[in-house]
């Protein structure tokens, strides 16, 4: 028995050895495409610049096709304009688009087909380099399921197990678990057993885990082989997948998750003050040094304008100064400039991109004040100075029950999106009215902007608003996204506050042309900011680089602990037993299935 756990043992130990030894199916120039009828293939696909390629995939039975992109490599720097996988639900590229694989997804590519005909194509720019991809399929029976295999995973803590757990788990197993513990936690994930498959990029069974309840919500990290990563989100949400192929099932994972509280948010201590010809921006010590920086790292748009440090940091400057940039609306004039922080280190940082936003909003001779905070470019906090303080949330559906808590809110093009503008007031006899509301691609809303509502007057043909209803302004519009390459749409929404026992106040007169604006009053008018709304398919990583510092610091694994050098001495003294060990591949594996892995490119 000891022989034959070693025999078993030794696939895995020697699959540097062996990498060229296990069946993938070739798909390089100038293969470029095919039409494949296998119920289910791995492919190493190598192209080079100015390719088209498509990909065909169907079968005469009543099943679905997964499939799976494990690794891909395109040219650097390229985006999804110029370079990418398109897949496509049916058996051409004229079906229904199901997903797009490019250089900024920052996932593993999980599509299923709805029929038994899939397609993609890969497109590639012009810039010399030598692209690789690993594309794994296969079809599913509709009753194909495994038990112990993914499911809600609810409380301050729990434990989980891969199918068949400590057995191998079934080959073409495919197991998402969503965790979600109390608000203002993080998860602490723990792998107390783990051996999987061991290749290099972990591109035939891997464990990939997600910061957030979907499998599009940022990859924390990939992992594979004989280890015990453990792995942290930034919120009360992950998600956790299992992905196997056919060949070479090892005894899974055994994993436990444990809630860890929060720290209370600190409230952003920031003044802003705007007057007719400048800007004052005061910042207090304890908010900077909870942020993680002192007052040596604030800095305006126009860094040669330095601050005045006494118990606070305080910006005061001219409007036309210190990079402050200016939009003339016609009826109104903004005055924009952004604090930013030089982040510690020359090379990496562990601290979040955090930009604060300052506006000056000039019309009719009065002056509206807006300040918000940025981390990652996530709106955290907005701050309208005034006598009513509102706020604006997504909602799920139009009975405006159940706010949307995650940000960024992924949505899928032109689905519907439910906003409301919440006044936060103890007095009854106020109404809300939505005026104007833009959208712009960038937070600080000094780039190009898109009106969906102006004066009251719906803009874009898909929007929708409500009638006013006590403290709140409601409106629907479908999501978009603008051209360029631009990952997020960002919302800043003007609002009116009336007397509701005013019958004819500016609230009650709904679509108002600019001409007629000055006959209707109202009794304040603030600003909200609600974003960053993205594309489910256009996913980005919020912080790339803060991903790799994580695994600098041993929060992700990484497959340099195994000893490469150590595994080629094994084979190189184990000859005879790696023959044996082939010879167990190829009885466990018919010759139809057999597939190459590729060597690493890195």
């Amino acid at each position: 028995m000891q022989v034959l756990r070693l025999l078993l043992l030794l696939p895995l130990l020697a699959a540097p050895a062996l990498a060229e030894n296990n069946g993938i199916e070739s798909a390089g120039e100038p293969g470029c495409g095919a039409l494949l009828h296998d119920l289910n293939k791995a492919l190493q696909i190598d192209l080079n610049a100015n390719t088209n390629c498509i990909w065909q995939i169907q079968r005469n039975v009543n099943q679905t096709i997964r499939l799976i992109f494990s690794h891909f490599q395109f040219a650097p720097s390229s985006s999804c304009d110029t370079e990418s996988i398109k897949v496509y639900d049916g058996p051409s590229t004229n079906s229904p688009l199901l997903g797009q694989v490019c250089n900024d997804s920052d996932a593993v590519p999980v599509l299923q087909s709805s029929s038994n005909s899939l397609t993609f194509l890969i497109t590639t720019n012009s810039v010399a380099f030598a692209r690789n991809f690993l594309v794994f399929y296969y079809f599913i029976s509709p009753e194909a399921k495994f038990e112990n295999c993914g499911g809600q995973l609810t409380g301050p803590n729990g434990t989980f197990t891969s199918p068949n757990y400590p057995a191998p788990y079934p080959e073409f197993t495919y197991c998402v678990w969503y965790i979600q513990t109390a608000k203002n936690s993080k998860i602490k994930l723990q792998f107390q057993d783990f051996f999987l498959e061991l290749d290099p990029n972990c591109q035939f069974d891997f464990t990939a885990v997600y910061d957030g309840l979907t499998t599009e919500s940022g990859l924390i990290g990939k992992v594979c082989g004989l280890t015990q990563p453990t792995f942290e989100s930034s919120s009360n949400t992950m998600t956790v997948v299992l992905s196997a192929d056919y060949a070479n099932s090892y005894r899974g994972f055994s994993a436990r998750y444990s809630s860890i509280p929060l720290p209370a948010p600190v409230e952003p201590d920031t003044f802003l003050t705007c007057s007719s010809d400048s800007m004052k921006i005061v910042l207090s010590k304890s908010y900077l040094a909870s942020l993680g920086y002192n007052e040596t790292h604030p800095q305006l748009n126009d860094v040669s304008c330095s601050p005045v440090v006494t118990d606070s940091v305080t910006f005061s400057f001219p409007l036309a100064s210190c990079g402050t940039i200016k939009k003339d609306e016609g009826h109104s004039i903004t005055y924009t400039n952004i604090i930013s922080f030089s982040a510690n280190g020359r090379v990496i940082t562990r601290q979040k991109n955090i930009e604060i936003i300052a506006q000056c909003k000039i019309e009719n001779n009065s002056t509206l004040e807006v300040i918000y905070i940025t981390k990652n470019n996530i709106i955290q906090n907005t701050t309208a100075v005034g006598r009513y303080n509102v706020s604006m949330s997504f909602y799920s559906s139009d009975s405006f029950s159940t706010p949307v808590q995650q940000s960024p809110y992924y949505v899928d093009l032109n689905q519907n999106l439910f906003a409301q503008v919440s006044l936060h007031s103890t007095d009854p006899n106020l109404l809300v009215f939505v005026d104007t509301c833009i959208a712009s691609p960038q937070p600080d809303f000094g780039s190009q902007t898109y009106d969906l509502i102006r004066s009251g007057c719906n803009k874009d043909d898909t929007v929708e608003t409500y009638p006013p209803l006590e403290h709140y302004g409601r409106f629907k519009f479908n999501a978009f996204r603008f051209l360029r390459s631009f990952p997020s749409v960002y919302l800043q929404c003007d609002i009116l506050i009336c007397d509701s026992t005013n019958t004819n106040s500016r609230c009650t007169k709904g679509c108002i042309s600019r001409q007629k604006r000055a006959v209707s009053a109202h009794t304040w008018k603030t600003s909200t900011v609600l974003g960053p709304i993205r594309l489910k398919r256009d996913l980005r990583s919020a912080d790339h680089s803060e991903f790799l510092t994580k695994a600098d610091a041993g929060e992700a694994p990484s497959l340099h602990q195994y000893s490469f050098y150590t595994l080629s001495f094994v084979v190189l003294i184990s000859n005879i037993i790696i023959v044996a060990a082939v010879i167990l591949k190829y009885h466990k594996h018919p010759a139809e299935y057999y597939y190459q892995k590729i060597q690493s490119s890195y």
